[in-house]
Order: structure tokens, then sequence, then C-alpha cells
């Protein structure tokens, strides 16, 4: 298990059962492991999740957006969902942008 902090200067958990659950449904993910941690840390973008979650967005390739959904349970606990690969991600739904 990898702890590191989200914007908030909450500690996000990445349990070895998420990190399974992502690279069972998108193998593809596998190769992405750090770029999840430092995405949690650095995103380029935070958008509004369902539920509560929030998701961590950050470029990997011209139209390739890693997006890593995680939850804020309070200031000191939080955890990764899941994580993906997408071609866009949701402008209207960014709620914190990095400074550029």
């Amino acid at each position: 298990m990898d702890v590191v902090y989200s914007v908030n200067g909450v500690p996000i958990r990445l349990t070895e059962e998420r990190w399974q659950h992502i690279v069972n449904n998108k193998p593809y993910m596998e190769a992405y492991y750090d770029r999840i941690l430092s995405c949690i840390e650095k995103p380029t973008w935070i958008l509004h999740g369902y539920a509560g979650s929030l998701i961590a967005v950050l470029s990997v390739a011209k139209q390739r957006y890693l997006h890593v959904v995680y939850k804020e349970i309070g200031r000191n606990d939080g955890f990764v969902i899941t994580a993906f690969i997408a071609k866009k991600y949701n402008r209207k739904m960014i709620i914190w942008a990095q400074n550029t």
C-alpha cells in the first residue's frame, strides 16, 4: 500500500485491493502505477466526481488524460477508487486547477 497527499493535504491510500481492481479491469493501466500516485499529488485539474468523490486529471499524451478517482473521507484519510485513461475530460466539472 502506498500513501500520497492530495492537493488538500489529505493522505490518499492506494491499496493492493484497489490496484488489482484497476489492472484487472483495465490491463493497460499496469504501466501507470507511479503516474497514478503523482497524479494525486500534482494533478493538472481536480474534477467534481460522483457521490463525493474527486477526480485528479493529468495529461499523459496528446489527447490522453489520466483520471484518478478518489475519495477524501476526512482530513486524515482517503483512498483511490479507480483510475483510467480517457481522450478528454469534463471541463465543466473542474473545481481546482494547477497554477500555471
